[in-house]
């Protein structure tokens, strides 16, 4: 079975446990019958974990315009690629400042840099942890937070069963898509995402492409516009 198969033979498996499971998802599936959930993906740089959280370091509290826009200042640093935990530490920080990011995200991302250049993380170690295991190594680093991880695990990991509660976009799009006359808690998105495991990433694109894009649309817009994009969390110090 190749590639394509095997993920279109997955994308069939989780579409039906998710219709079977969510009346309101089954109604955003069956909407968008053409809906790639990763398409949004190849508008990013390759990224390795390091680099999906840079990105999402990044992007905490911005638009992802202003966001690909910093990064791609970083980019250009760096010879047009995202650096390396060893090239991100042998740069000097005033220049990643003029690169846009704040002095705060640079201590971040070179905190955790040095970290996976002495040993004390590995990123191959990382990658194979549960992602439980794989939060609480990352948050223990001040300036990451849950939603910086779980961003970086769909992004760099392909994880499938990743929901981001602390997501603006994403608790107003579960407050459209259920017709809630609040915006849910964190929590709220937690027990509403309960039924969707273990596809819980794939649900979470229908609702950002729902919330984001008229059915029918070009099923890569609205999720280059919004997917894993800060809305409202607690990354700051």
């Amino acid at each position: 079975m190749t590639g394509d198969s095997s993920r279109t033979a997955w994308l069939r498996q989780a579409r039906t446990h998710l219709r079977r499971a969510d009346p309101v998802l089954a109604r955003l599936i069956d909407d968008r019958p053409d809906f790639d959930p990763r398409a949004w993906m190849t508008q990013l740089p390759p990224m390795d974990l390091y680099g999906a959280l840079l990105f999402q370091v990044t992007g905490q509290q911005l638009s992802v315009p202003a966001t690909r826009r910093t990064l791609a200042r970083i980019q250009a640093l760096f010879g047009g690629h995202l650096p390396s935990p060893a090239e991100l530490l042998a740069v000097d920080p005033a220049r990643l400042r003029q690169a846009g990011l704040s002095w705060r995200k640079i201590a971040t991302l070179r905190d955790l840099a040095g970290r996976l250049s002495d040993g004390r993380l590995d990123q191959d170690v990382l990658s194979g942890l549960p992602d439980d295991q794989l939060l609480d190594e990352l948050t223990a680093i001040p300036g990451i937070g849950p939603w910086t991880v779980q961003g970086a695990m769909i992004i760099a990991l392909g994880r499938e069963d990743v929901v981001l509660p602390g997501d603006l976009a994403l608790r107003k799009a579960v407050r459209a898509a259920y017709h809630l006359d609040h915006l849910p808690s964190e929590q709220e998105v937690l027990d509403t995402a309960d039924k969707w495991r273990p596809y819980r990433s794939l649900a979470t694109s229908y609702l950002f492409s729902a919330a984001f894009e008229p059915a029918g649309a070009p099923p890569t817009a609205a999720l280059a516009k919004t997917h894993v994009t800060k809305g409202d969390h607690d990354d700051q110090p």
